[in-house]
């Protein structure tokens, strides 16, 4: 029963990256939207003019208007912009799956390490982390891209992890993407952006 169960689980996982909230029981969802609101807090103050920008005063550098119209063109764009990968990150955990992001950053962080040492460790502990079955972060990986991985280990190389990481941005491509560029959030981000610009 059990395995059969996996099966179902399995199947399900392959279409999507994410829980869609019509997958939540009630309670769940209302948990889900003060999740939501707390990790966005931070960046956004509902009803008043506090925008994400004006509570990154401190920092060197804030996204102007045009960089977040700008993440609407591509995921890569979005991805390569500091900033705008952190929103995404934190658009994924108010839908349960940030492990896709998390993968992905830290196959970008593996291919830059040089020495065998190095890439053995971070291999390892990518494998721990996210591959291995019940991982606590596991992402959807079919059974030959795993094993392919599992293979390398003792000897891995800049592409070791490069099949698995092509599915995860594709996934996230694909699904979550396209509700991040959608959602409230975003379109909050480029009214924030305008405002930010007219006041300067």
């Amino acid at each position: 029963m059990r395995e059969n169960l996996a099966t179902v689980s399995s199947q399900n996982m392959a279409s999507t990256d994410c829980m869609k909230p019509s997958d939540l029981p009630t309670e769940k969802k209302g948990m889900k939207r003060r999740n939501w609101r707390n990790r966005i807090g931070f960046l956004l103050k509902s009803n008043n003019s506090h925008s994400i920008l004006h509570l990154m005063r401190n920092r060197t550098y804030r996204p102007t208007a045009d960089d977040v119209n700008q993440w609407a063109q591509s995921l890569d764009t979005l991805l390569s912009h500091k900033y705008g990968k952190a929103v995404f990150c934190i658009f994924l955990k108010s839908e349960f799956c940030e492990e896709n992001i998390e993968f992905w950053t830290a196959c970008e962080d593996f291919k830059n390490h040089k020495s065998h040492k190095e890439m053995v460790s971070k291999a390892n502990s990518i494998y721990e982390e996210f591959i291995k079955n019940e991982a606590p972060k596991e992402i959807n990986l079919d059974f030959h891209t795993k094993n392919a991985i599992i293979q390398s280990l003792h000897e891995p190389t800049v592409t070791s992890f490069s099949a698995a990481q092509r599915k995860v941005y594709s996934l996230m491509e694909n699904n979550s993407y396209p509700r991040f560029i959608h959602s409230d959030l975003y379109k909050e981000l480029c009214d924030a952006a305008r405002r930010e610009g007219k006041a300067h």
